[in-house]
């Protein structure tokens, strides 16, 4: 089902509310962005990143979310009708429980991870990047699944990202907001074909 859009307006998350379940998109500043279903390689890596992550925190106080899951990242502190900015990462981590309602995350996850595919990677390193260190999410992961690197962004003290880490998919990499999870890399990659 196509929806249709109208460029002289911002959206907001109460149009995306009225929308049917068959129209998967994000808003980003008011802009639709059309979601495709994710490939096999991909929902591999996401399972995998999400087990790991899911066994670790059982029992603490963060949880883990995997897409689809809405996080309404709001300008200030207008009411959710008004959010112009809704996205599904592939992965998030809350620490801030407070942050969490009946309709998923409102406000910055401590933790977001996007599996890039070739129709997503513009946008997830470049709208998505700005975005996430405007919003402040501490810590920001792309994964490039063909090249099985690893790039993160982590959040300064002064607000805003560093040059981004590249690490190669393979070994351990701790998690920087949650130093104690470790993923490892090998399970993470090591079943994809």
């Amino acid at each position: 089902m196509q929806l249709a859009v109208s460029n002289d307006i911002p959206y907001t998350y109460g149009d995306y509310l009225n929308w049917t379940d068959e129209i998967r998109c994000e808003l980003i500043e008011g802009v639709i962005y059309d979601m495709t279903a994710p490939s096999r390689r991909h929902q591999q890596i996401s399972m995998e990143l999400a087990t790991q992550i899911a066994v670790f925190l059982r029992g603490k106080t963060c949880q883990v979310y995997a897409a689809p899951f809405d996080v309404r990242l709001p300008e200030e502190d207008e009411d959710d009708n008004d959010v112009i900015t809704v996205v599904q990462p592939d992965i998030v981590i809350v620490c801030d429980l407070k942050k969490l309602d009946k309709r998923g995350c409102r406000g910055a996850p401590d933790f977001i991870v996007e599996i890039l595919s070739p129709s997503t990677a513009a946008k997830d390193q470049i709208q998505k990047t700005a975005l996430y260190e405007k919003h402040g999410v501490r810590e920001y992961w792309m994964i490039h699944p063909s090249d099985k690197l690893i790039f993160v962004r982590l959040l300064g003290t002064n607000g805003k990202y560093g040059i981004p880490a590249i690490h190669e998919g393979k070994g351990r990499l701790s998690v920087a907001v949650i130093p104690e999870l470790e993923i490892d890399l090998d399970m993470v990659f090591g079943g994809i074909d």
